[in-house]
């Protein structure tokens, strides 16, 4: 696959979003840009588009192929090992191969993110030792939200609440 956004479109589709509109919300990718992504995956046949009958009219449901979710899981392998390869290049202490892996992968970087692969504190780490910005590396439609569920976060309730949630007393 050329594009690392025809990742990101694969893996929301595979992840449950089946029509074009949750296709957009979950990869936030430009419509026209999206609709070439759909071309271009269902030209490949890793996408199906099938037309049902819907309530209000025709609903048209897209979904993976075998061959798209054995392609997809190759690249998430592929992003992984990359993912490890910077890990150990920023352990290692070698700014300047970190700054070029990453200088060599940038388009990569936002999928990763997508994916889930990459720890954000590790991640913020690299920036900093390299010196530079995430958003030199990152645009910022592809930051993430939130860092809520990446690992290292808070996810505890942390003020004097209205009472609500769990309190479990872990012995720390």
């Amino acid at each position: 696959m050329e594009e690392p956004k025809d990742v990101m479109v694969l893996g929301a589709i595979k992840s449950g979003a089946k029509t074009f509109d949750k296709i957009r919300k979950a990869t936030r990718i430009d419509p026209k840009e999206l609709n070439e992504i759909l071309e271009r995956l269902e030209r490949r046949e890793l996408i199906s588009v099938q037309k049902k009958k819907g309530l209000f009219g025709p609903k048209i449901e897209i979904r993976t192929t075998d061959k798209g979710n054995n392609e997809l899981q190759a690249r998430i392998h592929e992003l992984e090992q990359d993912w490890n390869k910077m890990v150990t290049l920023y352990k290692s202490g070698d700014k300047q191969k970190l700054e070029q892996m990453m200088d060599d992968r940038k388009s990569l970087l936002p999928t990763m993110m997508f994916f889930g692969i990459m720890d954000m504190i590790m991640f913020t780490a690299m920036f900093s030792m390299i010196g530079h910005a995430m958003s030199q590396y990152v645009p910022p439609e592809q930051m993430p939200e939130s860092t809520e569920g990446t690992e290292g976060s808070d996810m505890g309730d942390s003020g004097a609440g209205d009472g609500g949630g769990f309190d479990i007393d872990v012995g720390f």
